[in-house]
């Protein structure tokens, strides 16, 4: 059996993605470092904000993000009293996240660089294509990808017609 070209890694949706989210998110973070936030940490105040207090685990599904890196992007914000962690109110053994006055008062202020930084990137990148990498973005999310279920690849291989 002939070997498989190899795919190019400038083919890499994943990678092209990911390097994607690492500028952007660098860019955003020159604005906001005046503010003593990140722009994830904006993000996680600006949620709290918005959708009121919630358990960690709601909250990292409303960012996409992995309960354990929510974890430690969240205790600086503990720790400087722009969130607070309480009993949850509809089951004690869980831990409810709020966004406090001085986090409130904190996203406010962040709220103008962030406003600039986005300004900026519409500016450079085009608001009517900054609108629709946001939706197709939104797509991407939506679709809910998953792995394929735990076997191997050699195991697939091995189920797929033809191949014993």
């Amino acid at each position: 059996m002939a070997p498989r070209p190899a795919i190019p890694l400038s083919e890499c949706n994943c990678l092209a993605l990911r390097q994607a989210a690492r500028s952007v998110t660098q860019f955003y973070d020159q604005y906001l470092a005046s503010t003593g936030l990140r722009t994830t940490q904006f993000s996680i105040l600006a949620k709290l904000k918005g959708l009121g207090p919630m358990t960690i685990n709601a909250l990292a599904r409303e960012l996409v993000m992995d309960r354990t890196t929510l974890g430690r992007t969240m205790l600086p914000l503990e720790r400087d009293g722009l969130i607070a962690i309480k009993e949850g109110s509809l089951d004690r053994r869980s831990k409810e996240l709020g966004v406090t006055k001085a986090g409130i008062e904190r996203l406010r202020g962040a709220a103008k660089s962030w406003r600039e930084a986005q300004s900026e990137f519409e500016e450079w990148f085009g608001a009517r294509r900054a609108a629709d990498l946001r939706g197709l973005l939104g797509e991407v999310v939506s679709c809910e990808l998953e792995r394929p279920a735990a076997t191997s690849a050699l195991q697939r291989q091995r189920t797929r017609p033809g191949l014993s």
